[in-house]
């Protein structure tokens, strides 16, 4: 038996939702180019596309925006739950602490009634963005702000964040990101998702559980990584003299490199192209400068090594340009991320059998038992 720690590269599930070609940088949503979904599409349309299989007609997509519109209010006692939770405690707890409480409000333990498990999607995407905002908010002292139902997903989202409504640009780059993100094949919280959907777990626990795989700093938390690198750099001007101290220390290059993409991601690209939409309107942040030339010098020692920029390079300096908290970044990756959760939740129930993998025991074998008064 061969053991391939991390499971890399051994298939555990046949999907349809998305693909990826590391080797051309590709990444479709039901044979759909990603970029082509973040400059055309909405998040809305996106999420019934990874949910149904196929784009909405106007009607349906019409309804799914109206569904979705409705249910973004919280009942009051998830809100008072949030209100309990450590004002210093991390986002993501609170995220995965609320969602795991919906499910006792809205049962949903019947996984083979398919009315209940669209009812527990629409739920689900409606209310997660509400739950970040309101923890965000609450933890300062603020009252959450209720959701509009005039304002598309990703304003509303920012509206109650901010209590204002996003420019045009920056409703756009939001709503991108959030296309961006929504799903990537067998990633490590999917993966967690599905394993625990093949329980029959109900979809609140299939989130909640993914939500918690999230939140290792191996999975989520890598763009405010990049931050933290982009303001060591401090300056244009130092971005050659610190690249080289971190090349011959072989310091990690924070948002360069992935498992699968060998060329620059195409997240990574059709973002930097939405993101100077925003910039045009507020000026390009040193941060963003920085990232550029950054990118531009590395590219030279990296790219030979099929090691170029992923998604995470610039997603947190679009973050934090729209006055998003750098502990809120992961939050957003669920908010988008919820989606192909789901879509890979449904999958998963489609053809089910429970995951129980193998393992190589290296352990003692035939050890005696030794009674208590008898050991050293």
């Amino acid at each position: 038996m061969e053991l391939r720690p991390g499971l890399e590269g051994v298939p555990v599930a046949e999907s349809a939702i998305s693909y990826i070609d590391g080797q051309r940088a590709i990444l479709a949503y039901r044979g759909i180019p990603v970029e082509v979904l973040a400059r055309e599409s909405c998040y809305e349309e996106t999420a019934w596309l990874l949910l149904k299989g196929d784009l909405p007609t106007q009607r349906q997509l019409a309804d799914f925006d109206e569904q979705l519109r409705h249910h973004r209010r919280l009942k009051y006692k998830i809100k008072d739950l949030i209100k309990c939770l450590p004002e210093t405690g991390h986002p993501m707890k609170a995220l995965q602490a609320a969602v795991a409480a919906l499910g006792m409000f809205y049962p949903a333990k019947d996984v083979s009634n398919a009315q209940t498990n669209w009812e527990s999607a629409i739920r689900l995407i409606a209310k997660i963005p509400t739950i970040v905002a309101a923890f965000h908010r609450l933890r300062h002292g603020d009252d959450a702000i209720d959701p509009r139902d005039d304002l598309d997903h990703a304003a509303n989202f920012y509206y109650m964040l901010f209590e204002k409504e996003p420019t045009p640009a920056v409703r756009k780059v939001l709503d991108a990101c959030l296309i961006l993100h929504a799903e990537h094949t067998m990633n490590a919280s999917t993966f967690s998702g599905r394993v625990t959907a093949s329980t029959l777990a109900d979809p609140y626990t299939v989130v909640s559980s993914a939500v918690g795989t999230l939140t290792g700093p191996l999975h989520g938390g890598a763009n405010e990584e990049v931050l933290d690198m982009l303001d060591e750099i401090g300056s244009v001007s130092n971005v050659g003299p610190w690249l080289d101290r971190a090349l011959a220390q072989k310091r990690k290059i924070m948002g360069f490199g992935h498992r699968v993409y060998k060329v620059k991601d195409p997240r990574a690209t059709v973002l930097q192209e939405l993101a100077e939409h925003v910039f045009a309107e507020s000026g390009k942040p040193l941060r963003y400068q920085i990232a550029v030339e950054l990118e531009r010098i590395a590219t030279a020692f990296l790219g030979p090594k099929g090691i170029y920029p992923n998604v995470d390079f610039y997603s947190g300096i679009v973050y934090a340009a729209l006055g998003i908290p750098k502990d809120l970044f992961t939050c957003i990756f669920a908010v988008s991320r919820v989606a192909g959760w789901l879509a890979h939740w449904l999958e998963q129930l489609q053809n089910n059998r429970i995951y129980r993998p193998d393992q190589i025991y290296i352990g003692k074998k035939d050890v005696p038992y030794i009674p208590l008064d008898q050991r050293p």
